[in-house]
Formats: C-alpha cells, sequence, structure tokens
C-alpha cells in the first residue's frame, strides 16, 4: 500500500465513521451533556476520537502489509499502550470512571512503555551547552512527561476544532521530521495519524456535531510524547522540535495549572480559566479563536522546523520567539478580558 494512498483512505474512512457517529441510531452515541464548566450549550456526541483511531489503525495496518515499516519492541509497546489507553478512555466515555482510577492507568502505560520498551529520555540537547544528560532520573522524568503529554491533551480538548486541529497540524509536522530523518514509524504513524484528525475535522469545526472525546485525546496526547521522546532517542530531532509545535497546548496547559495550584485550587476539578477558554468567555466564541489558535499553530510549526535545520544561534533565536510569542499571547487575552470587563 503507498504511503500516499493510506493517508487518503484514513482521511475518507475517518471522514464517513465520524459522520456515522453523529447519527443518534448509532450504538456509539453518546452524549456529552453541558454543565457549568462546559463551553458548549447542547449535547454533543463525545467519541469522534474512535473515528481518529480506528481509521488511523486500518492506514497504519495496510502500510504494514506492504513492509514499509518493520515494527521494533518498543514501536509495540507504544501502540499497545495506546491502544490500551484507547480502551480505557472508552469506558470513561460511556460510564465514568474515577479520576485516580484513570491517572493510575495513565501512569502504568507510561511506566510501560519506558520500563518494556525502553524509551527513556536520557539527555536534553541546550543550544551552547550541548546534551546534558539527566542520569538516575531519566527514567520518572519520562514517566511524567508522557503522563502530563496525555493528560494536557485532554484537558486541551475543550473547544469545537481544537484538539482535531492540533492533532491535524501536528502531527503533519512530525510526520515531516519522521521522513526527513529516515524514520519510518514515526513518519506513518504521524501521518495517518493527521488525516484521520483531517477527516474528523469535517465535523469538529465549529459549530461541532461531533466532540473528540477522551477517548480520542487521552491516546493521542500519549502518542504525542512517547513519539517526542522516541524522535529524541533515535536523534531524529532534539526534544525542543516536538515542545516548540505542540506548545499551543503544552504553554497553555502548563501556565494555566501552575497559576491554579499557586492559587491553591484543587487542579483535578473541571474548570474553564485556559487561556483559550478565557478568550471564548471573553465574547470571541469558538469559530475565531480556534483560527487564532491555528495561525498559532502554523506559526510553531515552522519555528520547529527553522529549529531542526538551524544552527546554535538561529536555536537560540527560535526558543527565544517562542517565549515572547506567549508572553505576547498571555498579554494579549488580559487586554481582551479588561475590555471586557470595561
Amino acid at each position: 500500500m503507498s504511503i500516499v494512498i493510506a493517508p487518503c483512505i484514513v482521511f475518507l474512512f475517518s471522514w464517513w465513521l465520524t459522520r456515522r457517529l453523529c447519527d443518534q441510531e448509532s450504538a456509539l452515541h453518546l452524549l456529552d451533556h453541558p454543565n457549568e464548566r462546559s463551553l458548549h450549550d447542547r449535547p454533543t456526541p463525545r467519541t469522534g476520537g474512535l473515528a481518529v483511531l480506528l481509521s488511523a489503525g486500518v492506514g497504519f495496518g495496510l502500510i504494514l502489509l506492504s513492509d514499509v515499516v518493520t515494527l521494533k519492541s518498543v514501536d509495540m509497546w507504544i501502540m499497545g499502550a495506546t491502544a490500551v489507553l484507547a480502551a480505557v478512555s472508552f469506558c470513561d466515555d460511556r460510564w465514568g470512571l474515577p479520576p485516580l482510577l484513570r491517572l493510575c492507568i495513565h501512569v502504568a502505560a507510561a511506566i510501560g512503555v519506558v520500563v518494556g520498551g525502553g524509551l527513556v529520555l536520557e539527555a536534553i540537547s541546550v543550544p551552547f551547552a550541548g546534551e546534558i544528560r539527566i542520569g538516575w532520573v531519566a527514567l520518572p522524568v519520562t514517566v511524567l512527561f508522557l503522563v502530563w503529554m496525555t493528560d494536557l491533551y485532554n484537558f486541551m480538548d475543550g473547544m469545537d476544532g481544537f484538539a482535531g486541529g492540533m492533532t491535524m497540524l501536528g502531527f503533519a509536522v512530525l510526520a515531516y521530521f519522521g521522513w526527513q530523518s529516515g524514520n519510518p514509524f514515526i513518519f506513518v504513524t504521524a501521518s495517518v495519524l493527521s488525516a484521520g484528525a483531517a477527516g474528523f475535522l469535517f465535523h469538529n469545526f465549529p459549530p461541532a456535531r461531533i466532540f473528540m472525546g477522551d477517548v480520542g485525546s487521552v491516546p493521542i496526547g500519549f502518542l504525542s510524547g512517547s513519539l517526542a521522546v522516541l524522535g529524541m532517542r533515535e536523534r531524529s530531532f532534539d526534544l525542543w522540535v516536538p515542545l516548540v509545535l505542540f506548545s499551543p497546548f503544552v504553554v497553555d496547559a502548563t501556565m494555566t495549572l501552575i497559576r491554579r495550584t499557586w492559587k491553591g485550587e484543587r487542579i483535578w476539578e473541571a474548570h474553564r480559566t485556559h487561556y483559550y477558554q478565557r478568550l471564548v468567555l471573553a465574547g470571541w466564541g469558538h469559530r475565531r479563536t480556534v483560527l487564532v489558535e491555528y495561525g498559532l499553530m502554523l506559526l510553531c510549526g515552522a519555528l520547529a522546523v527553522l529549529y531542526h535545520g538551524g544552527t546554535e544561534w538561529q536555536q537560540a533565536g527560535v526558543l527565544l520567539a517562542v517565549a515572547a510569542v506567549y508572553g505576547g499571547v498571555i498579554v494579549g487575552v488580559q487586554l481582551v478580558e479588561r475590555r471586557v470587563r470595561s
């Protein structure tokens, strides 16, 4: 199966399956009912992530049959853990699971790929400082990183078209890095996932007819972290590349967590204080906010590519530019809120 044809099949299958999941007659038509912390105001299906993952799985299987990719042990650990997280997250969407149980399963999945698959973040490259090895803390740091990427993706899946757009654009750029470095597993996995998200996005773009749900956001977040560590370990790119690429999610979720912790809030409870949520509530609405976020995603994708191919001076400049961009974003959100209050 051609690596060009397979993503096209994935896109069409995802578009069709997402449409079927929107149908009230579907056995998987699970509704997300709005509450005081939601941004939507009507019951909406929340199993769109099934379409993304199932279509991507079909595409991946077709490519495997053509012997383009030979799976290593770590690859199979990543795929197995992703499947487990998808199954557990579907149960959470369907029946609801205690937060502590969900967290324990996320940690177990991360430990599985770190210990079983040997996927460990052993060093971090810093411009002008070279590779800084992190020694004995490498294992717990990697587990923490994978769990955080898993959960922050879930936290950020709260606006029409947002997580779907990040998956489509972010994994498309990640596929480029996999192709450019000759890493077939990263290239194929990211390609089919991006194509699956594109088909889903047709029904998820504001006003959304369906949401991704935990069944999509949790395993996709886990994959974003796993492919980031895998690419770094196999020297396909520095860790800063996927961090810059997925920074629209990483920065918002991390800054929000730090702010809520500082204020003594219960960080495990749902809320509406992410920067994207604040823009929607300030009157921008889903469509305007998500289009601005898409622009930010494209900018971060370009900066990630520039970092990857740049000199040390250029890499340092990219990191400073990213910091400046998000400093501007934070100030911009505060100005929008002040204008509304006045």
